[in-house]
This record gives C-alpha cells, sequence and structure tokens, in this order.
C-alpha cells in the first residue's frame, strides 16, 4: 500500500464524511448548496413549501435511488419506474437512500398490517409448525391463497412420450363466500339505474357512465342482448338476465371486439374490489348508497376457511391472533418460548424447531410496541391506517435492519403523536443514527428539532419566496440566527384567560366504535372544541365514528387529495369555472375553450404545457412544449381577453395578485374573490393558481383541502390535526383562522396533539389514560387551565410543561 493511501488523521477513505449538494434548482431551489454530515442525524426545517421535500426527497434521496436503479441490467431496468436525474450540479457522498415518508399504504382490501409487515407470513410458518390439528403448509393459513384442485392428464417428454394422469391440489386459507375480504355485498339496484327509462334515455345512475361512453353505457346499448329503447321495467325475464347476470362474452361494437357482462359482475369488479378508503369522494358516496356490506356469515370476517380457523396453538387460532393487540400478542407469543413441540406432522413430516423463528416474530412485535402502534391489531386494515401510523409500520422493517451506513429519509414522524409519544419517535431516530447511519428528517416540531446535531434552515419564505438556505449549524446557532424558524423555536401560546360560553352541546351516547369503552360525552357547540389524548387512545373513533352525520358536520380528513399533473388549486377549488364562464361572456365564445383538459388545449402537449420524451432503458426527459411555450393553450385561446389578461396569465396569478385581480375593476368576480379569499385565510396567498396538485407539500394539500370545505353548509366542522405540515410560525395564523370560525357561528371539533392548539381551545376532551384497550375512556373533560392545574393525565403533565406552569 503506498504511503499516499494513509494521512495524518487515519485512512484516505474516512475522509468521506460528508454529503456535498451544490447547484440544487429542483422545484423552487435556487442554487442551494449545503454540507450534511454523514452519521449524524440532520433535521430540515421551513415554512411548508420553502424547498424542504424538494431538497431531501426530490434531489438526494431521488439521486441515490436513481443512481442505485442503474447498477441493474438494462433488462432489469426496463422493468422499473424510471426516473429524471434532479436539476443540479452536483451531488457526492450518496449512500443507499431508504425512504420512510407518508404516503398511505396499499388499500387493497386483502392488504392488512398484518400482510403489510412480515408479521403474518411468520405468523403461519408458526401455525403450520405447531397448530393443532395439522392443517397443512404455511399457505393453508393464508386468506390471499385460494384452495385448488385439478385433475387430468399431462404428456411427459422424457424418451417415448406419453401422457401420465396427473392430480394437482393446493390447500389455501381463503374463505370461499369473501374471497378473503372478510365482508360480503349486496347491491340495491335501484342507485345503479332508473327501471323508468330505457339505456338510451340515460337510465344508467352510475357515476361516470356517461350516455357517448364507449367502455359502458354504449357497450350495453349495441349489445344486441338488451333492447335499448324499451323502459328497463319492461325487459323480459330473459332481457334482464342479460342486463343484470349475463357471463363474460366477446361483443363488436364499432367495429371494435369488446366484452361485454352483466351489471352485478361488472360493478362488483370495478368498484367493490377497491378499498373503500381509497376511493375518490363522489364513487365513495355512491358505493355507501347502492351497496351493504356485511361481515361474512361463514367465516364471521375473519377471511379464513373453517379448515384454518380449527387449527390451535394452546387455544388460540390464527385468526384470534390477528385480532389480538399486537402487544397482547407480542405477551402471547413470549409465553410460547419452551413450548413442547411435536416431532411429527399430521403428514408424518418432521416440523423442525421454531425457536429462532419465535425469536424473529417477539422482536417484531416488540417493534410495534416501541414504536407506539402497540395499539394496532395485525388484521386491521392497512388503508385505514393515518399517514403517521403508515409511516411508523413502515419503519417497523428498518429497526431491527443489520444494515449501515445507509442514508435513512423521514417525512415528518412525529404526525399524529402526543407528545409524550414524541420522545420515544426521537429514541428510534437516535438509535438510527447510532448504528452507523445518516438520518435526514423533515420536521416542525421544536421537539425533534431539538435532538439535531445539524440543521438546514429553508426559506425565507414558501414558493416563489423560498428555496434558500437560511441557516446551516446546530440547534443553538439556530435559535440565534434571526430566521423564521430561529425567532420562532421558543414560541408558547399562553392558556387562554377567559373561554367561550357554548351556545348548546353536541351528545354523544354509548360510544362503542372500535376501543371506546361506552363513553357518554356532551360535546360543546359554539366554541372551539380539542379532543386529544395518546395515538390510538380512540379520539378519531370518538369524533369521526360517534357523531351523526345529519348533524350539519363537515369533516376535514387527513385523506390525500387524489390528482393528476394536470389538476391544480383552481380545478380543485372550483375557482375555474367562475373565470372560464367570465372569459366566455366577456368574448363571447364556449367556456370550454379556456380550460386545458379540453377544447382550448394545446394540441401539441395536450393541454400539459410539457412533453414527456420516453427514453425506454434512460431516464426519460421533460422539455417545455414548444408549440404553446408551457402556456397549455391554443394561441387563438389567448386572444381572448378578460380584465386586460388571458386565461394563462390569470393561472400564472398567485392567490394574493388574483385576489387583488377580481376584487375590483373591470375584472370584478364576486365568486371567484369568495374563493380566493378562502385560500389567503389559510396561508396559501402564494401559491400560483395554476400550479400542479402534484407539486404541493402534504401541508399545503391539506390547507388546500380545509379552503375548499370552508364554503360548505353546516354547522359543525371537524379538522382532523390541522397542524400537520405547519411551520412554529404558521400554526398562530391557523388559530387566528379557528377563531373566525368560531366567531361567525360556527362550531369547530379539532383532533389535535399539538399543545398550542390545546392552550387555545375553549374546552378539552382528553382521552386514554393509555393507547388501544387501555385507553376508550374519557380521563378528563374541561378548560385548558383546569387540566393544567389538575395534572391527572399524560395530555395535562406535557401542557403544563409547554406553558412552563
Amino acid at each position: 500500500m503506498e504511503e499516499t493511501m494513509n494521512t495524518g488523521s487515519g485512512h484516505t477513505a474516512d475522509g468521506h464524511d460528508l454529503i456535498r449538494v451544490r447547484g440544487a434548482r429542483e422545484n423552487n431551489l435556487k442554487d442551494v448548496a449545503v454540507d450534511l454530515p454523514k452519521r449524524r442525524l440532520t433535521v430540515f426545517t421551513g415554512v411548508s413549501g420553502s424547498g424542504k421535500s424538494s431538497l431531501v426527497f426530490d434531489t438526494i434521496a431521488a439521486e441515490s435511488q436513481r443512481m442505485i436503479n442503474e447498477t441493474y441490467s438494462t433488462f432489469v431496468q426496463g422493468f422499473m419506474p424510471r426516473t429524471e436525474r434532479p436539476d443540479v450540479d452536483l451531488l457526492d457522498g450518496l449512500t443507499t437512500a431508504i425512504i420512510v415518508d407518508q404516503e398511505r399504504m396499499g388499500s387493497d382490501p386483502r392488504s392488512t398490517v398484518g400482510t403489510a409487515t412480515d408479521a403474518n407470513a411468520m405468523l403461519r410458518i408458526l401455525f403450520s409448525r405447531l397448530g393443532d390439528p395439522y392443517v397443512g403448509p404455511p399457505g393453508a393459513f393464508a386468506f390471499n391463497v385460494p384452495s385448488v384442485k385439478a385433475s387430468g392428464a399431462i404428456t411427459v417428454e422424457r424418451g417415448a412420450r406419453k401422457a401420465v394422469k396427473a392430480t394437482f391440489s393446493r390447500t389455501g386459507g381463503m374463505c370461499v363466500t369473501c374471497e378473503g375480504r372478510g365482508t360480503v355485498s349486496d347491491i340495491d339496484l335501484s342507485r345503479l339505474y332508473d327501471d323508468t327509462k330505457a339505456i338510451s334515455e340515460g337510465a344508467f345512475t352510475i357515476p361516470g357512465w356517461k350516455s357517448d361512453s364507449f367502455w359502458t353505457v354504449r357497450l350495453y346499448a349495441e349489445s344486441g342482448l338488451v333492447d335499448p329503447d324499451k323502459p328497463i321495467r319492461e325487459f323480459t325475464d330473459k332481457e334482464r338476465w342479460n342486463l343484470l347476470h349475463h357471463e363474460p362474452v366477446k361483443v363488436k361494437i364499432d367495429g371494435v371486439n369488446l366484452t361485454y357482462e352483466g351489471l352485478i359482475p361488472k360493478i362488483r369488479k370495478s368498484f367493490l374490489s377497491k378499498d373503500r378508503e381509497a376511493m375518490q369522494p363522489h364513487i365513495r358516496a355512491f358505493v355507501d348508497e347502492a351497496v351493504t356490506f356485511t361481515t361474512c356469515p361463514d367465516c364471521d370476517g375473519t377471511r379464513l376457511t373453517e379448515r384454518a380457523r380449527s387449527s390451535r396453538i394452546r387455544g388460540i387460532n390464527i385468526a384470534d391472533a390477528c385480532a389480538m393487540q399486537i402487544s397482547d400478542l407480542a405477551d402471547w407469543i413470549r409465553g410460547l418460548d419452551g413450548i413442547e413441540e411435536s416431532a411429527e406432522t399430521g403428514g408424518g413430516e418432521a416440523r423442525g424447531t421454531v425457536a429462532p423463528l419465535l425469536t424473529t416474530l417477539r422482536r417484531t412485535l416488540d417493534s410495534f410496541v416501541d414504536i407506539g402502534l402497540g395499539y394496532l391489531s395485525l388484521e386491521r386494515p392497512s388503508g385505514t391506517l393515518s399517514g403517521g401510523e403508515a409511516q411508523r409500520v413502515k419503519m417497523i422493517r428498518h429497526l431491527g435492519s443489520s444494515l449501515t451506513d445507509v442514508t435513512y429519509v423521514f417525512d415528518e414522524p412525529t404526525i399524529g403523536l402526543h407528545p409524550h409519544d414524541i420522545g420515544r419517535m426521537n429514541e428510534l431516530l437516535l438509535n438510527l443514527r447510532d448504528k452507523g447511519n445518516t438520518v435526514l428528517v423533515v420536521e416542525h416540531k421544536p421537539e425533534t428539532i431539538a435532538i439535531a446535531d445539524h440543521v438546514v434552515d429553508l426559506g425565507p419564505g414558501a414558493g416563489t419566496e423560498g428555496g434558500s438556505v437560511g441557516f446551516e449549524g446546530n440547534v443553538e446557532g439556530l435559535r440565534s440566527s434571526g430566521t423564521l424558524t430561529g425567532r420562532h423555536f421558543d414560541d408558547r401560546v399562553r392558556v387562554k384567560e377567559s373561554t367561550r360560553t357554548p351556545t348548546g352541546v353536541l351528545p354523544i351516547r354509548g360510544a362503542k366504535a372500535n376501543n371506546l369503552r361506552d363513553v357518554d360525552v356532551d360535546i360543546p357547540l359554539g366554541a372551539l372544541v380539542v379532543v386529544t389524548g395518546v395515538a390510538g387512545s380512540g379520539k378519531s373513533s370518538l369524533v369521526h365514528g360517534s357523531i351523526s352525520s345529519d348533524a350539519g358536520v363537515v369533516s376535514i380528513d387527513q385523506g390525500a387529495i387524489r390528482g393528476s399533473r394536470r389538476s391544480n388549486p383552481a380545478t380543485y377549488t372550483g375557482l375555474l369555472d367562475p373565470i372560464r364562464k367570465a372569459f366566455a361572456k366577456a368574448n363571447g365564445v364556449k367556456p370550454g375553450l379556456f380550460s386545458a383538459n379540453s377544447e382550448g388545449a394545446c394540441p401539441n402537449c395536450g393541454g400539459i404545457g410539457v412533453i414527456y420524451a420516453d427514453l425506454v432503458m434512460m431516464a426519460g426527459a421533460t422539455v417545455t412544449c414548444e408549440e404553446c411555450e408551457g402556456r397549455r393553450f391554443q394561441a387563438s385561446v389567448l386572444e381572448h381577453r378578460f380584465g386586460g389578461r388571458d386565461i394563462a396569465e390569470v393561472l400564472a396569478m398567485s392567490v394574493a395578485e388574483a385576489e387583488t385581480f377580481f376584487g375590483a375593476g373591470e375584472a370584478r368576480l364576486p365568486a371567484a374573490h369568495r374563493i380566493l379569499g378562502r385560500l389567503s385565510d389559510v396561508g396559501l396567498g402564494y401559491l400560483h393558481l395554476g400550479q400542479p396538485l402534484t407539486t404541493l407539500s402534504g401541508g399545503e394539500r391539506q390547507r388546500l383541502k380545509l379552503a375548499t370545505h370552508m364554503g360548505d353548509k353546516g354547522g359543525v366542522y371537524v379538522l382532523d390535526e390541522p397542524t400537520t405540515g405547519l411551520h412554529l410560525a404558521d400554526v398562530e395564523q391557523l388559530l387566528a383562522l379557528l377563531d373566525r370560525l368560531v366567531d361567525s357561528g360556527k362550531s369547530v371539533i379539532v383532533v389535535e396533539h399539538h399543545q398550542a392548539v390545546m392552550a387555545h381551545a375553549d374546552h378539552i376532551i382528553d382521552l386514554g389514560p393509555g393507547a388501544g384497550h387501555e385507553g376508550g375512556r374519557v380521563v378528563f373533560e374541561g378548560t385548558p387551565a383546569e387540566l393544567i392545574a389538575a395534572r391527572s393525565t399524560l395530555t395535562g403533565e406535557h401542557l403544563a410543561a409547554y406553558v412552563g406552569a
């Protein structure tokens, strides 16, 4: 080895201790340059929309994953998602990135917490080894595996070819009746069509089924199997069977071969095969009206065959195990240590030892408890998990990983966590770091910022006003930096001296949803009410599962906004409708011309504004459309003006600019001005009207949803953790907004963990004392001052510490 390979400070290889970023320009980043220390915990702060995710996820993590993908053969790369190289001059010192984000987990009807982790797989092996009676291999306990039997003849090509009789069977655990879903459905035909009308008269009332739709209405009308001009109630028995139950058959429509099948199986495939939680709101409303879901009578909701449920270990079958609270299941597994194993299975094959399996399973279940998810059960559908819960479930597989020197990237891991649970999350982040990993965290909570080895503060504002590094250094340096984060780092909201007098109550009686224990509580109306408690204590079950929907409730939950790159704030809020009509009226043309998704779209790019070039084995490229220069509309459309501006110029405005533009003068448009005012109220004045929804941060999307619902009729607003994704400086603006809602005559109920919101409440309902079956009770009702004085709950202790009482 040459002398140059060693320096006075150690080996040359030890000098690569930084991730260097130079000239990062993704989204709103402005030539950002930072040096991030490896094997340390770095927290990225800044207001929502300042560029944190653009730097961490869209630049550092994206390039790491892209470079890893390039190590595979071009053949393998052809089957992988193709990503572009981030817009950055230099990225040096990258290590393998593991992203643990807030994206909701797969919401397939058969996806559960157990199947999304390795826990179910290990349980199936355990029961196949130790279950009595023996019913088969691990697949016999899987509700995703159907039983299969087949017999016939096969040709064996060995010497003289001859046919050999063969049989094949596979024992699966899937319940035949519900096909592993746990529920069965019954369809209300009156919700599918109006039987007083003919198909040609628009009889179908199914969302998205338009009269000119080639794949739906026209398929039935032109199939030749039913009379499209006869009212459905006058159909013969044969026609009715053809309409509702006909097996799949090929038909030709306009020279195109299509598959026709009865309406009921088609609805089951197109709507009921999807998880309800993953549906768009109008589809979900239709399914709720048209379909009745009931627990499967054959498997009693366990999804498993009777045979799978007959096998037990110490009186417990696999369905019982999956239904247990995970903390209880971990204790049960611990009790199996030293279990006497039978030497033989029912089939005469050695079972082998299960000691290593029990150790691994116990470690996995303990990880759930350590991460604050011990209140879940393995049978919980993954689509029902909140963003924060989903992120923590994804963390499970990494906690026991033997990998070191990798980069873990977290997106606000404290979302959905009570102050009591944030301490445990901080310990997990530090443990990952101490194993020799680089941990990058995008975060707003001061409790997590405080444990950082290194802080990068982006800003100074959001959108075009952000994208620059305002501070880089340690936490003490941040405090004295003078940046927005530094100035607000030690902010504390004072407890209200006087609270509002309720105008009435919303009574909840005998609430038993999920873990609630026959809860009776009166929620004050005409006030700001905060429902709090540790994660899993029953807050969402009380608010979303127990308040009657006919009480004039407007519920704004954590569900993600569904939108493509064509969707933007103007389309999502309905703002574009009055604007299009105003343009059409002023110019004497059709409103459709002013939609980039309709007649007015640029023919070259289809109204997207960019051209996506698919380069097959290499990363695709995006270039601005030369025809419209990124403005998305045909040149002839841009000749039409309203208030001196064309439609592309209007969509390029920020919310604040547009609010002024449509507020007075010849462009005065009250309908648009009202919507723009709501967007400003929730702190989105910097967003551009035509900005794709796919570029918005999590906090921006939630506030966009809040602004949209503010126009809804209803006297009771229910908000689910509205501080999610909000910077310390924005929380004050949120509190002012909540006050305005209450002062305007609304009742506001907030499910929240943030101490600033608790301190500002008129009334607090605290659930607990713990999570899962240790929660589900109201442990405190009263004002914030009374909660602090009592200090009788975990929430009271943390709130008292927050206000310095």
